[in-house]
């Protein structure tokens, strides 16, 4: 099972690297493969929801003249593409899901919490020198002001 996840993170880091170097193939695969999940979700639970009320008649896809496996099978094909493009787990394709794979770095789900306290680090560092560069150019300002 392990060699199986890990091959498929391999896949995926390797095509999602592709796509954030093509961001407007990116957002096509990643809006498509969004379309279908919801197209599998909203035909399945029409499905379903005929099969509970024995076909009242009160549906909103014509699924009784159509195969019962197009929803589920729409659903998966979504999922594939969406976990295939690593775009299943983010909310939104946006600046920086493409500028981490540019940059070839690791989702935060993959960073151990080790790399998240160093980066936690480093931020605080910088935040830490702004303030004291805030401090000095305040400090400038009013000895400008009062040699005027």
């Amino acid at each position: 099972m392990k060699k199986i996840r890990d091959f498929s993170e391999k896949i995926e880091e390797k095509i999602r690297i592709y796509l954030s170097h093509r961001p407007k193939l990116y957002a096509l695969i990643v809006g498509i493969g969004i379309v279908i999940f919801w197209r599998g979700v909203w035909h399945t639970t029409d499905f379903i929801h005929n099969l509970i009320f024995y076909f009242q008649g009160n549906i909103t896809t014509d699924s009784l003249s159509g195969t019962w496996w197009d929803g589920p099978l729409s659903f998966i094909v979504g999922i594939v593409i969406l976990f295939i493009s690593g775009a299943f787990t983010s909310s939104f394709i946006g600046n920086e899901l493409i500028l981490s794979g540019l940059r070839g770095e690791k989702r935060l789900s993959q960073k151990t919490e080790t790399e998240i306290k160093g980066e936690e680090e480093f931020i605080s560092d910088i935040k830490g020198e702004l303030e004291t560069m805030t401090e000095k150019v305040e400090q400038l300002e009013k000895e400008v002001h009062k040699k005027n």
